[in-house]
C-alpha cells in the first residue's frame, strides 16, 4: 500500500510539473526570443519595430483566434485562406459601391463581410457535420472553393482601397501602435469572452474534451461543431478586413500564407491538437513567436530559410509537450 501511495504521489507530481511546463513553456519561449534578438541587435526593443511586428501580427492573430475555437473543439479548420480572400473582395466591392468612404453608407461593408465569413464557416460546419466528412478533407475543400470564388470575383484584378478614413486603421497611431493593433486587441477581448463567459464557449470544451461524455450529458455535440466553424468564419472576416486595411488592396492573394501562419501559432501558444486544452491567450503568445521569429531574422540578417526551420522545430516541441503519447494507441 505504501509504496503505491508513493507511485501515485509520484505519478502525481511528474503530471503537475508537466501540466506547469506545458502551460508557461510558450510564455518563456518568447521571452527568450526577444531577449535573444534584443542582444543581437539593440533596435529590436525599439517601439517602432515592436510597432512593425504587431502590424504584421494582427490580421494573422485574428485568422488564429477562428482556428483555435475549432482546434478547441477536437476539429480542424483549414478554410482559411480561401474564407479570408472571400471576406476582402466582397468587403472592397461592396465598400466601392456603397460610396468608398466610411463616411457614407460605405461602413455597412464592415459587417457584411463578418457575414460572409461566418456563412462561409456556417456551409463548413454543415458539410463537415451532416455529410460526415472529416472536418480538414471538409475545410480544405472549402478553402480551394474560396480561393476559386475570389479569382472569379476580381478576374484576377487588385481592388484598391484609398478612403483615408479606413486606411486609418494603419495611418493613424496612438502611444506609437496603429489604430489596427487595438482593434485586434477588442477581438482578442471579444473572443475571451465568448471563450469563458458563454455557454458556447464551454461547449467548445466540453466537445473537445470527449465527445462521447459530451452526448451523454444532453449536448447537442453537431450543433456546437457548426456554430464553432461559424464563429470562426466570423474571426476570419476580421482578419481579411485588417490584412486590407494593412495594404489598401484586396486579392486572391490576400490569404495567402495564413493557413500555415495560423496553425503554427495556434500549436506553438499551447492549443493541443487533440481538443479540450488552450485558449485564445496561447494563440496570442503563439503569433507573438511567430512574428518576433520572423523579425528578429530579419533584424539580425538570416536568411527566411533559418525563419521556418526554427518554427518547425517549435511546432514539434509543441507537439512533443503537448501529447500524452501513452495515452493514444495510434497518432492519426
Amino acid at each position: 500500500m505504501a509504496k503505491t501511495l508513493t507511485a501515485d504521489k509520484a505519478g502525481t507530481g511528474f503530471s503537475i510539473r508537466r501540466e506547469t511546463l506545458v502551460k508557461w513553456a510558450p510564455l518563456l519561449v518568447l521571452i527568450v526570443l526577444c531577449a535573444f534578438f534584443a542582444v543581437m541587435e539593440p533596435r529590436f526593443l525599439s517601439t517602432r519595430n515592436f510597432a512593425r511586428i504587431l502590424i504584421a501580427a494582427s490580421p494573422a492573430l485574428m485568422v488564429a483566434i477562428g482556428v483555435t475555437f475549432v482546434i478547441i473543439m477536437g476539429s480542424i479548420d483549414l478554410s482559411m485562406e480561401g474564407t479570408v480572400s472571400v471576406c476582402a473582395v466582397a468587403f472592397a466591392f461592396c465598400f466601392l459601391w456603397l460610396g468608398g468612404t466610411l463616411a457614407s453608407w460605405a461602413w455597412l461593408a464592415l459587417p457584411f463581410a463578418m457575414l460572409v465569413g461566418a456563412v462561409l464557416g456556417f456551409v463548413n460546419g454543415l458539410i463537415h457535420v451532416k455529410l460526415r466528412i472529416p472536418s480538414f478533407m471538409a475545410s480544405l475543400a472549402m478553402g480551394f472553393v474560396g480561393t476559386g470564388l475570389a479569382m472569379v470575383m476580381t478576374g484576377g484584378d487588385r481592388i484598391r482601397i484609398e478612403d483615408a478614413l479606413f486606411r486609418s486603421l494603419l495611418t493613424e497611431r496612438i502611444l506609437g501602435f496603429p489604430l489596427m493593433v487595438y482593434v485586434a486587441g477588442v477581438f482578442l477581448l471579444v473572443a475571451w469572452f465568448i471563450q469563458t463567459r458563454t455557454t458556447l464557449g464551454r461547449n467548445f470544451y466540453a466537445v473537445g474534451g470527449g465527445e462521447d461524455l459530451a452526448i451523454a450529458s444532453g449536448l447537442n455535440v453537431n450543433r456546437v461543431r457548426v456554430l464553432g466553424f461559424t464563429v470562426a468564419g466570423v474571426f476570419f472576416a476580421v482578419g481579411a478586413l485588417l490584412a486590407v486595411g494593412r495594404i489598401g488592396i484586396a486579392e486572391t492573394a490576400t490569404g495567402n500564407n495564413f493557413m500555415f501562419l495560423s496553425i503554427t501559432a495556434v500549436v506553438v501558444g499551447g492549443t493541443a491538437l487533440w481538443g479540450g486544452v488552450g485558449g485564445v491567450w496561447n494563440t496570442l503568445v503563439g503569433v507573438l513567436i511567430v512574428f518576433v521569429i520572423g523579425n528578429g531574422m530579419v533584424v539580425i540578417g538570416l536568411p527566411g530559410y533559418v525563419q521556418d526551420g526554427v518554427l518547425g522545430i517549435l511546432v514539434i516541441l509543441a507537439v512533443i509537450l503537448s501529447t500524452d503519447r501513452k495515452s493514444i494507441s495510434f497518432v492519426k
